[in-house]
């Protein structure tokens, strides 16, 4: 393994060194062309490599996250088989196109030698011709130059010398064409465990630790650099709920209950990586995202992942997989069962008069809880100068706040929180700088600097894999007790709707709803956590098996990491029995109870 950098400010303070197999391979085999994936930069400088849309858009980008102050220069070098007269391709977007500048804007330098054409001004990813160069062969220094601080995006930059050559725009042939172009994923390596996790939030992490605890050769897979999800310092969210009977487990891998949006969750994320890389049974991947699944027989035989740095494949084979992802993306990718947005009412008759539409619409329909990007500020000595954010104003309006807390969440009926994801993180950006640029205006707040914004988008809701039991709100408000309860929560059933659906002008607030259980405890039963369609699939946390409603209460951190620790638990019953997770509940659930300490 060699050691290459700590590109993320988020990885370097929670101690995290990134190791990957080989450096990132460039060229393509006729010497004539060369194709350059933006996040496999030598030097990413101040730009982010954002991974979070991978599968959606089928690619991850550099983003020049400056908080309106220009990023340092990414930097590359490449090597030029041949010397001559290249065209030059950059794939990226204006991210908020309109009648104004756009606020992604930066330039290419290509061996100290400026390209005459400004990029991120064209709307939706696309390629932009940026005209020709002359270069020679050998290594030549390839730079991005960030313009304005405000998030411009780059994908790859592709050099040709075939004048009648434009790469393709379209979402599947661009995939294809990248495979052909990028020598590092051209050959898939084959590794076998005895359970495969697919996300490592605080659900993966416990399902990982429970797992090797038993003995598993436990693989888990993770598309960011630091472990964490919500609860990492990209995101910085305390972790909610209660450890139940996994607080062994939990204590290693949660948060104290600092502000949301404070950097203390560095110091949490320094206790979990050290906590995770003592668990010698648990292989991670890191910055690997999930792209496909091959099932058989109603069974997942294998599953790929990608791995940003390197553009190389991996082919994970185990007897059994469970999603952690939150967005169900290895269930949705295996084919199972699953559901998206709110119930009608008339289906489980959640909605209890006194919330009515709020919670449960009379037709069903694709709403659910929304995604926040928290920020801050600080006080300085001095009165702060910030950029004119006019591309801001439509969504923040004349709203005015020194930071955002949890309400700063946006959802709509119209947009999906899966493949809509980038739109709604970058609704966010135009609702935090234009806020933030209202409220230093006002006197009381002039030397207010901007601290920290968040480009990784924290959810709550999305896709839902369907299990043989659909928990619901009524079995939480009832208490209902389960024989094969593996989990326990007490917090008030919580869930939360747009401040704009009774009135608000400011789409990217919201208002919640509380409800408490009849009685202190509420269970989830094991049943949620397996595929009911999908016989060797377990899922936990936010994507286990349930109604929009029944999701509110154990929703948070905690709660799921006892999900995870249940299901890592029972990958071990399945392996020491050979059964499946639905044999296991069925015939071995006094046994898995006994090691959930139920």
């Amino acid at each position: 393994m060699i050691k290459r950098r700590d590109f993320l400010k988020a990885s370097a303070a929670a101690g995290i060194s990134l190791n990957f197999s080989q450096p990132a391979a460039f060229g393509d085999s006729d010497k004539s062309s060369l194709l350059i994936e933006a996040v496999q930069f030598d030097n990413t400088g101040g730009w982010k490599i954002d991974t979070q849309f991978h599968n959606t858009l089928g690619f991850s980008y550099l983003l020049a996250h400056g908080m309106g102050s220009p990023v340092k220069n990414a930097q590359t070098k490449a090597l030029f088989k041949k010397a001559g007269l290249y065209n030059v391709w950059v794939h990226t977007k204006d991210w908020c196109p309109g009648n104004w500048h756009a606020p992604g804007r930066f330039k290419l330098k290509v061996g100290g030698e400026y390209l005459n054409e400004i990029f991120g001004n064209k709307p939706g990813w696309k390629w932009h011709y940026g005209g020709k160069i002359q270069i020679r062969q050998g290594e030549a220094l390839v730079e991005l130059e960030d313009l304005t601080g405000f998030d411009g995006r780059c994908s790859a930059v592709y050099f040709t010398q075939d004048d009648n050559e434009t790469p393709p725009n379209d979402r599947e042939k661009l995939l294809r064409w990248r495979l052909n172009k990028n020598a590092g994923a051209k050959a898939a390596e084959k590794k076998k465990f005895d359970v495969v996790i697919a996300g490592g939030g605080i659900s993966g992490c416990a399902t990982a630790l429970a797992a090797e605890s038993q003995g598993l050769k436990t693989a888990l897979i993770h598309n960011r650099p630091v472990l964490g999800g919500n609860a990492s310092g990209e995101i910085r969210v305390h972790t909610l709920g209660l450890h139940g009977n996994a607080g062994d487990i939990l204590s290693k891998i949660d948060t104290e209950h600092y502000p949301n949006g404070s950097e203390k969750a560095f110091h949490d994320d320094r206790k979990r990586t050290k906590n995770m890389n003592e668990a010698e049974g648990v292989s991670q991947f890191l910055m690997h995202t999930l792209i496909s699944a091959d099932s058989q027989g109603g069974e997942i035989k294998s599953i790929q992942a990608f791995e940003h740095l390197t553009g190389r494949r991996t082919i994970f084979e185990a007897e059994v997989f469970i999603d952690c992802t939150g967005d169900g993306w290895l269930g949705r990718l295996a084919g199972a069962d699953w559901v998206y947005g709110r119930e009608p009412e008339s289906k489980y008759s959640e909605g209890w008069d006194k919330h009515g539409d709020l919670w449960c619409p009379e037709k069903a329909d694709n709403r659910v809880m929304g995604t926040s990007v928290l920020w801050n500020t600080e006080k300085g000595s001095e009165e702060v100068q910030f950029p004119e954010v006019p591309w801001a104003m439509p969504v923040a309006k004349d709203h005015t706040s020194p930071s955002g807390e949890w309400y700063w969440e946006y959802s709509h009926n119209s947009l999906n929180q899966i493949s809509d994801a980038e739109q709604i993180r970058d609704h966010f950006f135009r609702a935090i700088y234009g806020t933030y640029s209202n409220t230093i205006k006002q006197d009381k707040h002039k030397k207010r600097r901007l601290k920290w914004v968040g480009y990784n988008a924290g959810k709550r809701e999305s896709a839902r894999l369907l299990g043989d039991y659909i928990y619901t709100g009524n079995d939480a408000f009832e208490s209902k007790k389960f024989n094969d309860a593996v989990a326990v929560e007490k917090r008030s059933i919580d869930v939360h709707y747009q401040r704009s659906l009774t009135g608000s002008k400011y789409d990217f607030l919201s208002e919640a709803i509380y409800r408490k259980p009849k009685e202190k405890f509420y269970y989830i039963p094991f049943r949620s956590l397996y595929s009911r369609n999908i016989g060797n699939l377990m899922m936990a946390g936010r994507c286990f098996s349930c109604s929009h409603i029944g999701l509110g209460g154990p929703r948070v951190m905690n709660t799921c990491g006892q999900m995870g620790a249940a299901a890592g638990f029972a990958a071990a019953l399945c392996r020491k029995f050979d059964k499946s997770p639905r044999q296991v509940g069925k015939d071995h659930i006094g046994e898995l109870r006994k090691l959930c300490k139920f």
